[in-house]
């Protein structure tokens, strides 16, 4: 969904093209400062009121109009942005404490560049070039394309002859860059004749409308399956040794035998993948099969889905789900709305509004014969877009993303709907977009490869030894071959092949034969079977974190979810979390609280909300004041507002007075400039029985938005009087205060990601015009009409109030929002309309035509005032950031929100502390951001992160929260007893034992903690090679990191800045679609099921339904799962090695000659019977903690970052103790019966129970967490293997025939296995048993703390005082 999206943005609209009357120059505009000259600006955007999810573009722009095929793009630049600034804010104070350059100096710089540099494009991120995405506008969540409907704007003849001959001229200039931009797509477009599906599928071949999400079909099944598994190197490998075993040289064992392990694998998978594959062709089946309504001659017939096409005319009814994208043509709505839900698409549960247009609307498509043309993009896959233009009925009208309803979404709240196939089966947006996200392998796995690497080294090793062995024997035995055993070339039998000679192949090529049949023989070495055993493990522990329902969110009703089994160990490695804000920390449940209208302040009282609720909660309305005019409203929102009684009280006046207009705008721009839809209950008369009244209870008003933020203006609107009644294509209906008004809606400028705000140009009843705008302050005020001499300290004056509020508001954790409008005259209006006619219909570049329209009514606005909308924290975030810091985690926010905002929620989520340190980056160049990054770095004594692979062990402790502490007094050597408790702690380090680099570090953060906090502007250009080390050196040296105003695909590169540079887990969080990128990028995707869809769900490894189930998910399952999953690899490793080294000695012992005492089947049952299932089941159910030992004592979570469980250490050791085991497992058998008789396989069934035996033993030592089912499958394992031994010894054509009878009754036999479990365990239980008396590590005290707490359940004090001491250990 993201991968086409640009970090940057640039586009130099080098070829100008006069036009003859340019608009006029702004103040705030670098235009009248130089017109050749060039700026570049970067953009970060957010939605209406600072979106934390929004995409920036970073585009360089000149003041030079249009090129030949081009509209330029009207950017509000940043350096437009500061100067309107200093404009004003020399009357306005603020505080400033921040450690950044001053405007001033950015103002000069940007004069001096405009006479001497050209226009530069800043490259994109990484140095790679990504090709603009359409969908980028995806995260502005803009919902219609309003067009003109049947309020038609219609020119009248009072402008002047002057006037009319310049709008003339302009508009045959704009119809030649029409006609160019037809003849331009003309051959990149798509044609559909309406009603004419034979035309259309003739000429240009679309595809039909059946659908296939199935890999396989009977044929290609088998061939495929096997080429899909065998991409794992492991399997290629164990096919070759079958194969190997196939030759008569090599043939070790028997040849059926050899292939049973890899069949078996083989066999399993595809039986799985099969099973998957047939449901998907059940539900092709079941979807392809469907019927829907088609139009043939002048009815509507039934017809399946997968004969639909491209061209025909559908009618779809109520609850009914669209089986192709098709564009609205008619609906039971007159006004032509249709409503959709798109959960199936995008995950999204509120309604989406449809419109058709008003030119076909109204058309009896039965009764009437229907042409036209419809021009169209080429399929893709943004489903916010779609661009297209229609011929019907003599007019070219536009279409847009509001005109269109894609496969997938199921029609709502209307009747039926007609429309017209443009896209079907593969070609579907939906279809498109089902390709399923990068997969992701864990950092466990690549290093279990590494070890895999070593083992293989082994192998080879051992199978040199045994091939130059034999060369040896060979050449010092060669005269006595005919009569030594193992390599006789004659046969000593009875019968035919007495005296007939083996086949001899001479010295070479019996040592090369030798060296293949002992990777035969050995080929367990490399183990099979933990493949299989670690799917089958993740998928239990997947099992379990989905069962945990203390991971269960019921406000959303949604579980926790493993769509990834591939990570789960990595859950317990995280050491950086990347967080979005609004809606991951957030609600995402936006509640109006302030508003600034004409500089007044308003919402600091709630005492009439209080009243308000309290009425409505009893039933009855409110008696007296404004209260009592409150409850009597018609109609009310379906959400609780509160309102302020001074500011309803104001709205309740005579419409005279700047201050009351300005009210009177400020809330019409939140009623109209929107794209929510209301949808109306029924209406009741009610009695008051305490007053013995009939009253009419209000209409409850639901409204369905894309954007909860417009959901909440709109409600916030309607609680003061002006309440949204209807909404279609062409007007809208609000009621002013019982009163009605429709306004006929001219054509409306969405909300985009370059602009940052969004504007509706309405007509009143009295014929008069008005465009009203609403955007982010950065983009509002820099446009704002400039001050005329007389009104100057009065309008001065009302800005510096309103960025003051806004300054405030920011200041509270508040999301702001600024409003203005203007009056249109009559040739204002012809310019845009016509301008916005030919834009709207433009099958290329449509949306930067649209900007560079709306350029020319979004300027020299009224200010109106500002809001400000509350975004509450979610329940338990403070406590669970708190918890991962303490855990050795850094928590980093990325967020699209305002710098005051984004500062404001750090401290009310304890991120950030008022006794931290702020380092402030806000950069307008690559320049100024080095020598601000440069100038932090000396200031706080921050040394470059070099060297990182020496002295590599010091910098993860100083990378971790242990050297962020308050008190210099709390750093130890390491060994350090505390005194208090007694007990030992080892992770810790005094600062004169760290390499100089990281000293300083340490000491100039000792007494301080840092926060750095960095706005998008500056990752511009930071995020460049040059700077990123630069900001990462910085980074890493803070306690907490903070981004604000970044676009998606910085997200990613700030998370790419770690990853790339560390071998630090990252993990990415986040609930929207602008942070898909974000989420893929990083080791750990987790997506929150919020308000904003399933984008982010959908593209993540896990999801959840709250921010604080992070916590449980990483210092719980995270750590139970790596723990397992390292022992897991570990063991295997050993089981398999210990089996192999026993073969190894043998072999060593009968003259090299890879012959084998063991059974072919004892061989191959070994890792896939004998010892498999213990494994799993440990690896699935085994807890070295409790979950509230782990939750209660975070830093346990450190475990995974020092890599206790699995690291190279534990890998030599376990090799080491598996070569001694091996040894004892040979010898002591020998050793024992070396005076007997025993033959062979006798002794072969006692190293086959022995091993089993021994390895289970080896398994039991480890186990922390017995349970019934543990026992069960321990302990089972070796009486499965005892019943698999006595089937294969009573086969007689076996050659070990009856063996495990004879042995079973001596006693020697028991106390070999006896012997040899105690003497190879032996030097294991001795140095487990030092270790945890003289280096526990923090596992293993806890765990002891555990059991002392266990033991003195009943004695409280007791507890209470282990509890005590446990905690001051930490």
């Amino acid at each position: 969904m993201t991968s086409g999206q640009p970090l940057l943005f640039s586009q130099n609209a080098s070829d100008s093209l006069s036009l003859d009357a340019p608009p006029p120059l702004k103040r705030g505009s670098f235009s009248c400062l130089c017109r050749t000259g060039s700026v570049s600006s970067s953009h970060v955007s957010s939605t209406f009121s600072d979106l934390d999810d929004a995409q920036s573009h970073f585009v360089d722009a000149k003041n030079e109009s249009l090129s030949r095929r081009k509209l330029s793009w009207d950017v509000a630049s940043i350096g437009e942005r500061d100067l309107g600034r200093n404009l004003y804010e020399s009357e306005c104070t603020f505080p400033t404490t921040r450690f950044q350059s001053a405007e001033s100096q950015f103002f000069q710089h940007v004069l001096s560049e405009c006479h001497s540099q050209p226009a530069q494009s800043v490259s994109a991120f990484s140095g790679h070039h990504m090709e603009h995405d359409k969908s980028s506008d995806l995260l502005s969540r803009s919902a219609l394309e309003i067009s003109s409907g049947p309020s038609m704007y219609i020119p009248t003849d009072t402008a002047s002859s002057s006037r009319r001959e310049k709008l003339n001229h302009q508009r045959t200039r704009r119809k030649s860059w029409a006609n160019e931009d037809i003849l331009s797509s003309e051959e990149n477009a798509r044609f559909i004749h309406i009603n004419d599906p034979r035309r259309t599928n003739d000429k240009y071949e679309f595809t039909g409308n059946e659908i296939r999400t199935s890999k396989y079909t009977v044929i290609t099944f088998l061939p495929k399956n096997l080429f899909i598994q065998f991409h794992r190197v492991a399997y290629i490998y164990f096919l070759v040794i079958a194969a190997l075993n196939q030759l008569p040289p090599l043939a070790v064992f028997g040849r059926t035998v050899s292939l049973f392990p890899l069949l078996f694998v083989l066999f399993v998978t595809a039986i799985k993948d099969g099973y998957e594959d047939w449901r998907r062709h059940r539900s092709d089946r079941k979807e392809n099969n469907r019927e829907a309504k088609v139009l043939q001659g002048a009815r509507f017939y039934s017809k399946e889905w997968k004969k639909i096409r491209v061209g025909e005319i559908l009618k779809i009814h109520a609850d009914e789900t669209i089986p192709c994208d098709m564009v609205l043509l008619r609906s039971s709505d007159p006004s032509g709305i249709a409503y959709v839900q798109t959960m199936n698409l995008d995950g999204e549960s509120n309604l989406k509004t449809r419109y058709a247009r008003q030119e076909t609307a109204s058309t009896d498509y039965e009764s009437e014969h229907v042409t036209g043309l419809i021009r169209c993009e080429q399929p893709n896959r943004n489903i916010y877009e779609f661009t297209a233009n229609m011929e019907f009925g003599g007019q070219r009208i536009p279409l847009g993303q509001s005109n269109i309803v894609l496969r997938g979404c199921q029609l709502k709240n209307t009747d039926w709907i007609i429309g017209v196939v443009v896209y079907a089966g593969q070609e579907t947006k939906a279809m498109l977009n089902s390709a399923i996200s990068p997969s992701k392998r864990s950092k466990l796995e690549g290093y279990m490869n590494r070890e895999t690497l070593w083992l293989s080294v082994f192998l080879f090793v051992m199978c040199a030894v045994v091939a130059f062995g034999m060369g040896l024997w060979l050449e010092r035995h060669m005269d006595r071959l005919d009569t030594l055993p193992f390599y006789r070339r004659k046969y000593f039998t009875k019968g035919q092949e007495n005296g007939k000679r083996y086949n001899y192949y001479g010295l070479p090529l019996e040592i090369f034969f030798s060296f293949l049949s002992s990777v035969i023989v050995f080929q367990i070495m490399i183990p099979i079977s933990l493949y299989i055993s670690m799917e089958l493990v993740r998928l239990g522990q997947s099992y379990f974190m989905i069962g945990d329902t203390r991971m269960y969110d019921c406000s959303s009703d949604s579980r926790f979810q493993c769509r990834s089994l591939n990570i789960n160990e990595d859950l317990g490695q995280i050491r950086y979390v990347f967080c979005d804000k609004t809606g991951t920390l957030t609600e995402n449940k936006m509640e109006f609280r302030k508003a600034s209208i004409h500089g007044q302040n308003y919402g600091n009282s709630s005492y009439l909300a209080d009243q308000q609720m309290q009425d409505t909660s009893e039933g009855r309305p409110g008696k007296g004041g404004i209260a009592d005019t409150i409850s009597r409203q018609r109609w009310k929102p379906k959400t609780v507002v509160k309102v302020d009684p001074e500011l309803v009280a104001l709205l309740h006046k005579e419409l005279v007075g700047e201050e009351r207009i300005a009210a009177h705008e400020f809330f019409l721009t939140l009623a109209a400039c929107n794209t929510v839809i209301p949808i109306k209950t029924g209406k009741r008369l009610s009695t008051d029985l305490s007053f013995g009244e009939f009253y009419e209870e209000p209409v409850v008003i639901d409204y369905q938005g894309e954007s909860p933020d417009e959901q909440a203006l709109v409600c916030a609107a309607s609680a003061y009087g002006y309440t949204l009644m209807e909404r279609t294509s062409g007007h809208i209906v609000i009621d002013i205060h019982g009163e009605e008004q429709r306004l006929d809606v001219l054509g409306l400028h969405e909300f985009d990601s370059v602009r940052k705000r969004m504007s509706v140009v309405v007509r009143f009843p009295d014929d008069s015009v008005k465009v009203l705008v609403k955007g982010a302050d950065s983009s509002i005020f820099n446009i704002l009409a400039e001050v005329t001499d007389q009104r100057e300290d009065q309008s001065t004056g009302i800005r510096c109030a309103t960025q003051n509020h806004l300054n405030e508001y920011s200041l509270q954790g508040l999301r702001t929002l600024v409003l203005a409008s203007r009056d249109l005259s009559e040739m204002e209006l012809e310019e845009w309309f016509q301008s916005y006619q030919e834009a709207s219909t433009s099958l290329t570049e449509r949306s930067a035509k649209l900007r560079q329209t709306a350029s020319l009514i979004e300027c020299n606005l009224n200010l109106l005032g500002a809001t400000g909308i509350e975004d509450r924290l979610q329940d338990g975030v403070p406590e669970a950031i708190e918890s991962l810091r303490q855990a050795g985690i850094k928590v980093w926010v990325l967020t699209g929100d305002k710098q005051e905002t984004a500062i404001s929620i750090g401290l009310s989520c304890k991120l950030l502390t008022h006794h931290m340190q702020q380092i402030i980056i806000n950069g307008s160049s690559e320049e100024e951001c080095k020598n601000l990054l440069a100038d932090a770095k000396a200031n706080y004594g921050i040394k470059p992160q070099g060297c990182r692979s020496k002295n590599s062990k010091w910098k993860k402790n100083i990378d971790s929260d242990q050297t962020e502490v308050e008190n210099p007094n709390d750093y130890v050597t390491p060994g350090s007893t505390f005194p208090k408790t007694g007990l030992h702690l080892r992770y810790s380090f005094d600062t004169e034992d760290l390499p100089e680099q990281y000293g300083a570090k340490v000491a100039s953060t000792m007494n301080q903690q840092l926060a750095l906090i960095i706005d998008g502007n500056s990752l511009v250009y930071i995020l460049e090679k040059d700077l990123q080390p630069e900001l990462f050196d910085l980074a890493v040296s803070c306690r907490v990191v903070l981004c604000c105003r970044v676009a998606p695909l910085q997200k990613a590169g700030v998370v790419d800045l770690i990853k790339s540079r560390t071998n630090d887990m990252t993990l990415a969080i986040g609930d929207g679609a602008n942070d898909v990128s974000m989420i893929q990028m990083a080791d750990v995707g987790v997506g929150i099921c919020g308000q904003e869809g399933r984008q982010a769900v959908m593209a993540s490894d896990f999801a959840m339904g709250q921010f604080r189930f992070l916590k449980r998910l990483l210092l719980v399952h995270g750590h139970w799962n790596y723990q397992r999953v390292g022992y897991l690899v570990l063991y295997n490793f050993y089981r398999n090695a210990v089996f192999v080294m026993m073969l190894f000695w043998y072999i060593l012992c009968t003259a090299f000659s890879t012959t084998s005492a063991l059974t072919d089947w004892s061989s191959v049952f070994y890792s896939v019977i004998y010892t498999s299932v213990p494994t799993i089941v440990v690896g699935i159910l085994d807890k070295d903690l409790s979950h509230r030992t782990l939750l209660r004592y975070p830093k346990l979570y450190g475990a995974g970052h020092r890599q206790e469980s699995y690291n190279m250490r534990l890998f030599w050791l376990t090799m080491i103790d598996t070569l001694w085991q091996s040894l004892v497992l040979f010898y002591v058998p020998l050793f024992a019966y070396r005076n007997s008789t025993i033959d062979i396989w006798s002794m072969g069934s006692l190293w086959t129970i022995a091993v089993v035996v021994l390895v289970n033993v080896h398994l039991a030592m480890d186990i922390q967490r017995w349970i019934l089912i543990t026992h069960i499958a321990l302990w089972g394992s070796i009486v499965i293997t005892y019943i698999c031994l006595v089937v294969l010894d009573s086969i007689p054509d076996f050659p070990n025939y009856w063996t495990i009878y004879h042995l079973a009754l001596f006693p020697t036999y028991w106390l070999n296995i006896l012997l040899i479990t105690v003497l190879a365990l032996l030097p294991r239980f001795l140095l487990k048993v030092l270790q945890q008396m003289f280096w526990p590590s923090d596992i293993q005290i806890a765990r002891e703390n555990e059991i002392l707490k266990r033991r003195h359940l009943g004695v409280k004090s007791d507890e209470a005082t282990s509890s005590r001491q446990w905690g001051a250990q930490w």
